[in-house]
């Protein structure tokens, strides 16, 4: 974070200074919502919670090295005293970003693959200048502020994860951190309980587009229908935003990136040509290696270099670096070959329809030839289509033709029984409560070279087996 004053933080987030904090005391490090990261110089942001209330440990905080504490509460320590800290969190970063204007500020949200074209878009432009972005998934209203306060005088680019769970959230995360440059990956059905239907998570998504600076760019999937329809928001209430679009169809059809030449090799890892053509430019190509497993990283990588042209990056510079980019984040198609012969694909950070039957077909790609296992739970926050969505997943693993299924949770009957009325034989599904009893079926039927995909939301746990089957490998 830049340096600032006490009297600068309390000027922007309408708060009031303790005796104890001077106006003039100045802060350097980062600012945190949890005080066991704390470091000297930084500002300990109290937050209660439904488990933790941060106001107990506003003294732990001052005695970690923060300069001072932002609380609801009353207190006789170094504090800045305001009614609500999410909304003090916000302004204080609006106020940061507000006085680093030579930042380019990059939006990304959709249904799916936010984090991932995060993490490429951070290996394409970190080695061009200097970049800030998002740890893990932090794309909510204290997680987007959290990382535009990790900016500073230095940082070229801004890439920000921009979630949302219901209409306005967007709204709400572009009033902090305007986008020069948004994208929007698609409209799928994650969150749609929440959302209570289709149309009104593409409404939800669309924010980012009018919440785009004047003079922006928008990047948009042209493969989605919903998400191309954004493009008439683009030029809305008088702004002139540049539209751009990405696509996987065929050279010509009036995108600006494309992929051409797709190829998915025995690992499930996309080779393609990477075509960027408009006309700003003459038409380019350059041949791009991608390191992501399954095929539905190929429009996360579109968009990610759809991004890098968008700053003034070269295709070959582009295509180089896509070609090398990792998995960065736990949990999102991330593959280990144990040493005992097992794949492990451990794709359990998050799930919904939409990336769950990406995922399977990844498995039946990369399990080619060997015996596949394809371990499930909940898909959270389907509200009415919950039932339905759980039943089209288990005849989606049945005609997939996966070997065997352990369908995890209170869930897993109405897989199980969409698994067998597929035609799965009735012995190769298996229904268990928890991801103990998942991981003893495992141990007492795995063998070498089985390729098994373990994938559900993140509150359903499966998270914890991934972590526990690698884990196994590790300790070898």
């Amino acid at each position: 974070m830049i340096p600032i004053t006490a009297a600068e933080i309390a000027d922007a987030v309408g708060g009031e200074l303790t005796p104890a904090l001077t106006p003039d005391t100045r802060a350097w490090a980062p600012v945190v919502v949890d005080s066991r990261e704390v470091t000297a110089g930084g500002v300990f942001v109290a937050f209660a919670g439904e488990n933790v209330d941060g106001h107990q440990y506003l003294s732990a905080a001052i005695d970690a090295g923060a300069v001072l504490v932002i609380s609801e509460q009353e207190t006789s320590l170094p504090a800045i005293l305001v009614d609500d800290t999410q909304l003090a969190l916000g302004m204080l970063a609006r106020t940061v970003l507000d006085r680093l204007p030579d930042v380019t500020v990059i939006g990304v949200t959709g249904s799916v693959g936010k984090t991932t074209t995060k993490d490429l878009l951070s290996q394409l432009l970190s080695p061009h200048a200097p970049t800030i972005a998002p740890v893990g998934s932090f794309n909510n209203e204290i997680g987007l502020p959290l990382t535009v306060l990790r900016a500073d005088e230095k940082t070229s680019f801004l890439i920000l994860e921009m979630g949302a769970s219901g209409i306005g959230h967007l709204d709400y995360l572009t009033n902090i951190a305007p986008p020069d440059v948004s994208v929007i990956l698609c409209v799928g059905r994650a969150h749609v309980g929440e959302f209570g239907g289709i149309e009104a998570i593409a409404q939800a998504k669309s924010e980012l587009v009018t919440g785009t600076k004047n003079g922006g760019v928008t990047i948009l999937n042209g493969d989605d229908a919903q998400v191309a329809a954004m493009a008439k928001l683009a030029n809305k209430d008088g702004y002139q935003r540049q539209v751009m679009r990405f696509s996987m169809a065929d050279e010509g059809s009036g995108f600006d990136v494309t992929a051409q030449d797709i190829e998915i090799d025995p690992q499930g890892r996309a080779h393609l040509t990477l075509v960027a053509d408009s006309p700003a430019r003459s038409l380019s190509k350059a041949s791009v290696q991608l390191q992501l497993v399954g095929a539905h990283q190929i429009p996360n990588a579109l968009a990610a270099a759809s991004v890098s042209c968008a700053v003034g990056i070269d295709i070959d510079t582009t295509a180089k670096r896509l070609s090398a980019a990792l998995p960065l984040s736990e949990g999102r198609m991330s593959v280990t070959d144990r040493e005992d012969g097992v794949t492990v694909i451990d794709d359990s950070y998050n799930a919904n329809p939409d990336s769950t039957t990406a995922a399977l077909e990844a498995l039946a790609l990369i399990g080619e030839g060997k015996r596949t296992w394809a371990i499930l739970g909940e898909m959270l926050e389907l509200g009415d289509e919950s039932v339905a969505a759980h039943q089209e997943i288990g005849a989606a693993v049945a005609s997939r033709n996966i070997d065997r299924f352990i369908a995890v949770g209170a869930v897993g009957p109405s897989m199980a029984d969409a698994a067998i009325e597929q035609g799965m034989k009735p012995e190769a599904v298996i229904c268990v409560s928890d991801v103990d009893s998942a991981y003893e079926v495992l141990e007492q039927n795995l063998e070498k070279s089985d390729v098994l995909l373990v994938k559900a939301s993140h509150g359903a746990g499966l998270w914890q087996l991934g972590k526990r089957l690698v884990i196994k490998q590790e300790a070898r």
